[in-house]
């Protein structure tokens, strides 16, 4: 246990690249600039997590013939959506409102910075703001449902898509190391709620985790909301 909080050390040290990240990240601007900017950023086991994250939703839009499977320009919204739907529990976008909302809006800068029309980016900004909202998520947008499904499953809850990203979990957990990501993430979220409350308000995941941490401050596991 940590002294007196019962969360995890903050992440300090910028995750590694993976090895053979190029050929697994589409090599355009936008996405390899994503990529980097989540990756110095992340803790490991959240980049890491995201990294599976996107390789489940690129299997289920390539199993749908989804748009954002078959159109690289749309392939791109999909890798940053996943790539940044936990960049808010960084200290770097640790700002007023919920973790969600703040990774939602990093993602939208990063793509006005390459250009992506407002359409789109907006998007992206529903599919991670709302990536934990359940019942609301997939059904307002494409791209949120394929995000969504792809974060439950890496998490092991079952969708009505379960089991074509399942396949490659044995896989993917093989490549990209689980490395107590239940708790390392649920940490990160009560950290920040318990500096600004705000950032958890009622009837959303991040209050739900933080009244649980506050319900028992000296449990060590992971968090007993999660």
């Amino acid at each position: 246990m940590c002294p007196q909080s019962g969360l995890a050390a903050t992440h300090s040290k910028p995750s590694q690249p993976h090895p053979d990240i190029d050929s697994i990240i589409p090599q355009t601007a936008v996405s390899k600039a994503a990529y980097a900017h989540a990756a110095s950023l992340l803790h490991p086991a959240i980049l890491n997590h995201s990294i599976r994250v996107y390789l489940y939703a690129k299997a289920l839009a390539e199993h749908e013939n989804s748009k954002y499977s078959t159109d690289p320009q749309q392939h791109d919204l999909l890798v940053i959506a996943c790539l940044f739907h936990d960049i808010g529990t960084t200290e770097t976008y640790n700002g007023p409102q919920r973790f969600e909302v703040e990774g939602a809006d990093a993602a939208v800068h990063h793509l006005s910075k390459h250009n992506v029309n407002k359409s789109d980016a907006h998007d992206v900004w529903t599919a991670i703001a709302l990536h934990t909202s359940p019942g609301i998520v997939e059904r307002i947008g494409e791209l949120a449902r394929i995000v969504r499904i792809a974060v439950i499953t890496d998490f092991g809850r079952e969708s009505a898509a379960w089991e074509k990203p399942m396949l490659l979990r044995d896989q993917l957990e093989g490549r990209f190391e689980r490395e107590d990501i239940e708790k390392v993430l649920g940490d990160a979220v009560v950290r920040q709620a318990k500096r600004r409350p705000e950032k958890a308000p009622n009837v959303s995941w991040p209050y739900a985790m933080y009244m649980a941490w506050l319900a028992e401050p000296g449990w060590d596991g992971v968090n007993k909301a999660f």
